[in-house]
């Protein structure tokens, strides 16, 4: 069942401007655990709580305004990776974080084709649950680096002579090329800015050339890609 947070009248700016999040998850204890655990981030006000993919769009469309949904990725009626989709479609600036248990192969890349940003387990500590949420919120992906392993086995092929070239043939230049296959490892514009000794704003700048060339929407879009090639 869905539940929306009423406004409080002591509302200060700092909680105005804090990141609204919606939790969607079906275990009731683990939905209000979160939300005590998270609530406790002054950046962060969970405006909602949904128990399946459903209920968080529900919310959605009944006027809540959230920046970022925290979602299980098994639920009945309406699991993550469906949730997902309904989400991104009518939502797109709606960032999706996949929480879960489950390192499934299927649930991970169907998630991450509709558009979540980022993937992580239950088993990683708040604090990081809390860094997740504003990663995504920044619009960087986030991806647990078990995950991270996985898909590159899942969506690489057989590595190949032209694979570069083949990638080059996209129009994309090396500094390009290095930016989108530091995307598909999972960093965020600050680390990748470190990586290669860049500003965060060339990193910006670079991203946005790389959506256009591969007519793609974001960057886990991005990510996918680069895996696949």
């Amino acid at each position: 069942m869905s539940e929306q947070n009423g406004p409080s009248n002591n509302k200060d700016s700092d909680q105005a401007q804090s990141i609204g999040l919606i939790l969607a998850d079906d275990d009731f204890f683990i939905r209000e655990s979160l939300k005590v655990l998270i609530g406790l981030d002054p950046g962060i006000n969970v405006v909602g709580t949904a128990s399946n993919g459903r209920e968080a769009l529900e919310l959605l469309e009944a006027g809540t305004t959230a920046d970022v949904v925290l979602m299980d990725i098994r639920m009945p009626d309406c699991d993550g990776v469906e949730g997902t989709r309904l989400i991104k479609s009518h939502f797109p600036n709606v960032q999706v974080l996949m929480l879960t248990t489950f390192d499934d192969d299927e649930y991970i890349v169907q998630a991450l084709q509709n558009g979540a940003s980022g993937y992580l387990l239950k088993n990683v500590p708040p604090d990081r649950i809390i860094q997740g949420i504003k990663t995504v919120h920044n619009g960087d992906m986030l991806i647990h680096p078990d995950i991270a392993r996985k898909l590159a086995g899942l969506l690489r092929p057989a590595a190949a002579p032209q694979a570069h070239e083949s990638l080059e043939s996209y129009g994309l230049t090396r500094m390009e090329l290095a930016v989108a296959e530091a995307i598909s490892e999972g960093l965020s514009n600050k680390e990748i800015a470190a990586k290669l000794f860049l500003s965060e704003g060339t990193v910006k700048n670079y991203v946005t050339e790389i959506l256009g060339k591969l007519h793609l929407r974001d960057r886990t879009q991005i990510a996918i890609f680069m895996l696949k090639k």
